[in-house]
């Protein structure tokens, strides 16, 4: 009845248009925590070129999302949202376990052209010979986050430290001269972080490129776990998790944190007060001349089969994944750093942040995106890490001779308990 009111021009303007009778298509999205509210803050900028298509993102919780998505799969797809994130190294779980779960997105739009737009190693566990089941969102590029004011006291020049000896050496100095500071800290009890960042820097991981066998056992996984005991064993690499980690931070405990770059956003936001404090380096490796660069954690966006919105999901995609402006937005939002090889080149990447004492932080962690080496985490990544992170602490202890030894036992261990051979 409403309409007897308008104006026949009016009106005539707006059946044209379309904008007073456009169906709006919504489009679910389960995430988690920063993850979900970085996908929030891309809706606005997505809406101006999409407004028919309402985007309602879910922060359900990171266990939850997984837990969710295998019970929906295996109840052919009931209950899946349009769109799901998903960590890397569990991915490939959904598309051996239950290969009709999630869109190929090759079939909606998602072009050689546009794949090439992401680096190999991303992608090496998001794609089955020509098909693609996730897009890549966000990366992990390895950095050293540092306390400038601690290293200054003991005359430490990160610039120096090229490789892990190095980092040792300058350990003893920063601890002696900051009494009760610590070099650096892993969470030995409950993950094997340190373990698979300096493997990744040595391209070695838990399988081979393929993932049809078992790698760990290598030398480029060996020499990583020899370096992680030796730093431990000069007491420059202490035990802690992720809230002691945090807590060091604040009260001046520790020297030096390593993890993904998305670690920026997490020292800067709960650590406030120590502005112009922090600083950032690249890893060190094994020699001077070495591997500079690994990837630890990062995530995907995945469509479902059974969604009844894949065109709106798929324009969703594109635009929060595939353009600048979408991953850019979580980068200046949330700290979630963009797997895109094209935001290293906004312009945003190259300002100077002042928490981080005038430091171009992005463009000095992002510059490693293109060399770092592809990990597969494989359908088996939980059966491998529960054996590495069990060995580890053995060989930390003394349990085993050496690294190889250790790694050894860990290749049989996983070899029993998924069926693959172990790389020659």
């Amino acid at each position: 009845m409403r309409l007897k009111l308008l104006g026949a021009t009016t009106l005539a303007a707006m059946l044209a248009s379309g904008s007073a009778f456009a169906e709006q298509t919504t489009i679910t999205v389960w995430s988690w925590n920063v993850a979900a509210s970085a996908l929030k803050s891309t809706v606005e900028g997505f809406n101006k070129k999409y407004p028919d298509i309402k985007v309602d993102v879910q922060d359900i919780g990171n266990p939850q999302v997984f837990d969710k998505m295998l019970a929906a799969c295996a109840a052919g797809g009931d209950g899946l949202p349009d769109v799901m994130s998903i960590e890397n190294h569990k991915a490939s779980i959904f598309w051996n376990r239950f290969p009709d779960c999630l869109t190929d997105l090759t079939k909606l739009g998602y072009t050689d052209d546009i794949k090439k737009l992401f680096p190999d190693f991303k992608r090496a566990e998001l794609e089955v010979g020509d098909a693609a089941y996730a897009m890549p969102w966000d990366s992990g590029p390895v950095a050293m986050f540092y306390r400038r004011d601690f290293y200054e006291k003991a005359g430490v020049d990160p610039a120096t430290i090229k490789t892990w000896d190095d980092f040792i050496a300058a350990g003893k100095k920063i601890s002696a001269a900051n009494p009760g500071v610590i070099m650096s800290q892993a969470d030995f009890n409950g993950d094997s972080e340190w373990f698979r960042m300096l493997s990744n820097e040595q391209g070695c991981g838990y399988f081979t490129a393929d993932g049809q066998s078992i790698a760990v056992s290598q030398a480029g996984c060996v020499a990583a776990l020899d370096k992680v005991k030796a730093m431990k064993d000069a007491g420059l690499l202490t035990s802690a998790n992720w809230d002691e980690k945090i807590q060091s931070n604040t009260a001046g405990k520790v020297a030096t944190q390593m993890y993904g770059g998305w670690y920026e956003g997490t020292i800067r936001s709960t650590s406030p007060d120590l502005a112009g404090k922090w600083g950032v380096y690249l890893m060190p490796s094994m020699t001077a001349d070495g591997q500079h660069a690994a990837n630890l954690g990062g995530s995907s966006l995945a469509i479902s089969n059974t969604s009844k919105n894949k065109e709106a999901a798929w324009k969703y995609l594109n635009y929060t994944l595939g353009t600048n402006e979408g991953q850019v937005t979580m980068l200046k939002s949330f700290g979630l750093v963009p797997s895109l090889l094209s935001a290293v080149k906004d312009p945003f990447v190259n300002e100077p942040l002042p928490y981080w004492g005038g430091q171009k932080v992005w463009a000095d962690i992002l510059a490693t995106l293109p060399k770092i080496n592809p990990s597969p985490g494989t359908q088996y990544f939980g059966d491998a890490d529960a054996v590495i992170k069990a060995v580890q602490t053995k060989y930390l202890a003394g349990g085993y001779p050496d690294a190889k030894a250790a790694l050894d036992d860990a290749a049989q261990q996983i070899a029993s308990a998924t069926g693959l051979p172990i790389a020659k």
